[in-house]
């Protein structure tokens, strides 16, 4: 069973991606159909306001467009994109002083990770039982390992494009995650975590 919220081609990415920069508005729609839905999700861990979330895709998208000529065609679409909105955010939660005086990567607010789990892919009561469980521990976490967790696990993201995406070094992305299992660890014994997390995940 597969969580990642949506599969991609990286290299159909880059073609559609490079279209883009050269102009085309299909391109440009199929940018924002194909990781619309992505996005919404991960802005979606940062407020609670759905209708500032979409706000802030659509500005992403418009400023975009205006700045195309200026874009590297050589890029990780996904992250990058991913990195720009929660830019974005920042810069608007924190002019709307909707954050704390605390800098924006070290918050330890809101970031739910939610199993939207299909019920027909739930056979047994035992597998909701776990996956509950699975849910109550990620849910104790600070920000930033849950945030590393949902990257690097729903995601599918590597070190490098999770460190661009949070600002922050490969190794503190190793560091978080590292941590964050460990954490886990404590409560579920290893080898049973990782088949459990293989099941979800993979």
């Amino acid at each position: 069973m597969n969580l990642s919220l949506h599969r991609f081609d990286a290299s159909d990415d880059t073609m559609i991606w490079q279209r883009f920069i050269a102009g085309e508005e299909s391109a440009f729609d199929q940018l924002m159909s194909s990781h619309f839905r992505a996005l919404f999700h991960y802005g979606s861990k940062f407020s609670r306001d759905k209708e500032f979330v979409k706000d802030s895709i659509q500005d992403l998208f418009l400023i975009l467009w205006e700045k195309r000529n200026n874009l590297s065609t050589d890029i990780a679409v996904k992250p990058y994109m991913m990195a720009s909105l929660r830019r974005l955010m920042h810069r608007s939660m924190t002019s709307q002083s909707r954050l704390l005086d605390e800098p924006f990567e070290n918050q330890e607010g809101t970031f739910e990770i939610e199993f939207s789990v299909e019920q027909e892919y739930i056979e047994h009561e035992s597998t909701l039982v776990l996956t509950g469980k699975l849910q109550k521990l990620l849910d104790e976490l600070p920000r930033r390992q849950k945030e590393v967790i949902y990257l690097k696990f729903f995601q599918e993201l590597e070190r490098n494009q999770i460190s661009e995406i949070m600002d922050v070094s490969p190794q503190t992305v190793s560091n978080l995650l590292q941590i964050a299992i460990k954490q886990l660890q404590k409560h579920w014994k290893a080898e049973f975590l990782t088949l459990f997390l293989i099941h979800l995940f993979i």
